[in-house]
């Protein structure tokens, strides 16, 4: 018997190599997953990093995805992405060229080692909370009763968008078919 398809939340980021290339090649990889199927995928911003050091702007969005996955699969699923796409860990919130991060699985909470649900730093993170509503207005999570209790809990949150950009560069993951 196959698990339950849930619809999940993801943040993709990346501020290293081309940018716009690398999260179109991170949408595709995501798209393959097996028993998974995206769902709806928000606008993109470019956001100033938020760290100590020194690095470029990254481009931030937020993507909705109905699957079969286990939520620890899920996340072995996506490090192996950014693995294939260059991601290299050497410092906490040091650049990167690709980022992905599992911020709803449903409504499931879970604190474990390796994984938190819901993301505990989400609702702090203007790049996330930003690319979330717009996410939420998207059809089909627009009307999608599942995640009226997120919508409600994001209208709520009151952050500043400094350092926060609509993109208008190239997005070509907008022109394919969800």
């Amino acid at each position: 018997m196959s698990p339950a398809s849930k619809q999940v939340i993801l943040a993709l980021g990346g501020n290293l190599g081309d940018r716009p290339s690398i999260l179109h090649q991170t949408l595709s990889y995501i798209r393959k997953l097996p028993g998974t199927e995206l769902l709806a995928i928000s606008d993109t911003y470019e956001t100033s990093a938020v760290s100590l050091i020194s690095q470029p702007d990254y481009l931030n969005l937020c993507l909705a995805i109905q699957t079969k996955l286990a939520p620890q699969k899920l996340l072995s699923d996506c490090l192996a992405i950014e693995s294939k796409l260059g991601r290299i860990r050497n410092e906490r919130n040091g650049p990167r060229t690709c980022d992905i991060d599992l911020l709803f699985f449903g409504k499931l909470t879970l604190q474990e080692s390796t994984l938190t649900l819901p993301h505990p730093r989400w609702a702090s993170r203007g790049f996330v909370v930003f690319p979330l509503r717009n996410l939420l207005q998207r059809e089909p999570l627009a009307n999608c009763l599942e995640w009226d209790w997120l919508r409600a809990e994001v209208a709520q949150i009151a952050l500043s968008a400094d350092g926060l950009r609509l993109w208008t560069g190239p997005t070509p993951w907008m022109t394919q078919k969800i």
